[in-house]
């Protein structure tokens, strides 16, 4: 990896393991669905004037359902399940509990038409790391809310769905087009119950911060130095910052809101980690240089 990548790598790391600790704090003075309008409209105005510049909307065609299928499962459904979750329980646990993403996405990818065997060691993997999900939920006393444990699933559940459509259906539109439309359907959609919802007062200013870094950071500039990451290190080996977003986020939770950490969560993790590199091991493998 050369410099530039390997500088990528390190902001990306960062500027994904973030949103827990904002949207933790943002969703302490607005509503979930507030948060959700404010983050993807600010992400589509910023992101779809340069869709509009390089005319992304020309050649979407019938590919208008899967986009509209990817904005919901990636975008709309998550960062609203995520929000409204993080009411309950720490940014830390949330973190942690995202990072079975991998393990979610081997289970559903024979949806998508993967018939390729995981194998022996494919099977340990998911097992040690469906092992580690439940030392983090079932070993942190803390976690009682059950509500919120559901809503973690589903964002898993959307979140492995999200890469799934995009890579079946979706592949032949630029990434810029695809992350621009899907912030700016889901701006619509959220827009008339973010109305009824919109706040009575100005929020404190801690809450603002955090809603306009997620807009801008962590949504609009963090999708482009993605794409920007790729084109450094390969669609495959890009994926790696998910393996260390998680840990990321739980350092934030325990260091600036002084979240607990316990060992349940710590032992998880690893197992989630140990675990995801096992079953995903054939993803993950380095591209031949050329």
């Amino acid at each position: 990896m050369n410099r530039r990548g390997l500088f990528l790598f390190g902001i990306m790391c960062v500027i994904w393991g973030i949103p827990y600790l904002l949207i933790r704090v943002a969703v302490g003075g607005i509503s979930p669905v507030m948060l959700v309008f404010a983050r993807t409209t600010i992400g589509a105005v910023i992101l779809m004037p340069i869709v509009l510049a390089r005319r992304g909307l020309r050649g979407i065609g019938i590919k208008w359902i899967p986009l509209l299928a990817y904005s919901l499962v990636e975008v709309g459904g998550p960062w609203f399940l995520l929000s409204s979750a993080e009411q309950h329980i720490s940014s830390s646990l949330a973190g942690l509990l995202v990072s079975s993403v991998p393990l979610v996405g081997i289970l559903i990818a024979p949806i998508f038409g993967n018939r390729e065997k995981m194998g022996t060691i494919g099977i340990a993997g998911l097992v040690v790391g469906l092992a580690g999900v439940a030392a983090i939920v079932g070993l942190d006393f803390g976690a009682t809310d059950p509500v919120s444990l559901l809503e973690m699933a589903l964002v898993a559940i959307g979140y492995a769905l999200g890469p799934a459509i995009l890579k079946r259906y979706l592949t032949a539109l630029p990434s810029v087009t695809v992350v621009g439309i899907s912030l700016a359907v889901c701006a619509l959609a959220y827009a008339p119950f973010a109305a009824i919802v919109w706040p009575q007062a100005i929020p404190d200013a801690s809450v603002i911060i955090s809603v306009a870094v997620l807009g801008v950071v962590c949504t609009a500039l963090a999708f482009l130095l993605f794409f920007a990451l790729i084109e450094v290190m390969g669609p495959v080996r890009a994926t790696v910052i998910t393996y260390v977003n998680p840990a990321v986020a739980a350092l934030l939770g325990v260091t600036i809101l002084h979240e607990t950490f316990s060992i349940g969560m710590g032992l998880g993790f690893a197992l989630v980690l140990a675990g995801s590199i096992l079953a995903t091991r054939r993803r993950l493998a380095p591209a031949p240089e050329s």
